[in-house]
């Protein structure tokens, strides 16, 4: 099932910010599409649920070193 949702992310100042949120997210199988936009500090992701899954989306973007709005 393919599944978009919207994430708030704190902490990208730049469009290298933007950059590196989507090189990361773009490592994991079953992303589809990825919309960073560090002006309004969020990241819209396309994904498919049966490759992958919110919680390693959210992890990812951890490790990139950025944190999520609840």
């Amino acid at each position: 099932m393919i599944e978009t949702v919207l994430l708030n992310v704190n902490g990208m100042k730049c469009g290298g910010c933007e950059s590196n949120v989507s090189a990361k997210l773009k490592s994991i199988d079953g992303i589809l599409s990825i919309n960073a936009s560090s002006k309004d500090n969020e990241v819209n992701v396309e994904f498919d649920t049966e490759k992958t899954s919110l919680d390693i989306i959210k992890d990812a973007i951890s490790e990139a070193g950025f944190t999520l709005e609840d």
